[in-house]
C-alpha cells in the first residue's frame, strides 16, 4: 500500500513535469514569433490562424490530472476539515 509520502512525491513529480511541458511549450513559441515578421504577426492576432489546439488540450488534461492528484491526497483531511466546522456551528436562536 502507497503511503502519502510517495504519493505526494508522485504528485510532485507530475507538477514538475507539467511545468517542464509548459515552459517548453512558451519557449518555443517565443522562438517561433521571434522568427516573425510584423506582417505574419497581424495575421496571426487577427485570426489567420487555427491555433494551438493539441497544445490546449494537452495543458488541459494535465491541469486536470494535477487537480485530481491534488484532491486524492488531500480529500480525506479536508473532509475531516469540513465535518468539524459543521459540527462546531451552533444553531440559531437556540
Amino acid at each position: 500500500m502507497e503511503n502519502t509520502g510517495d504519493r505526494l512525491n508522485k504528485l510532485l513529480a507530475m507538477g514538475l513535469a507539467w511545468l517542464a511541458a509548459l515552459r517548453h511549450a512558451i519557449t518555443v513559441r517565443a522562438e517561433k514569433l521571434a522568427r516573425w515578421t510584423p506582417v505574419q504577426r497581424l495575421r496571426t492576432a487577427t485570426g489567420g490562424t487555427r491555433g494551438d489546439v493539441p497544445g490546449w488540450v494537452l495543458i488541459t488534461l494535465m491541469s486536470a490530472i494535477l487537480v485530481a492528484g491534488l484532491l486524492a491526497i488531500a480529500g480525506p483531511a479536508l473532509e475531516r476539515l469540513f465535518n468539524q466546522a459543521m459540527d462546531q456551528v451552533q444553531p440559531a436562536g437556540g
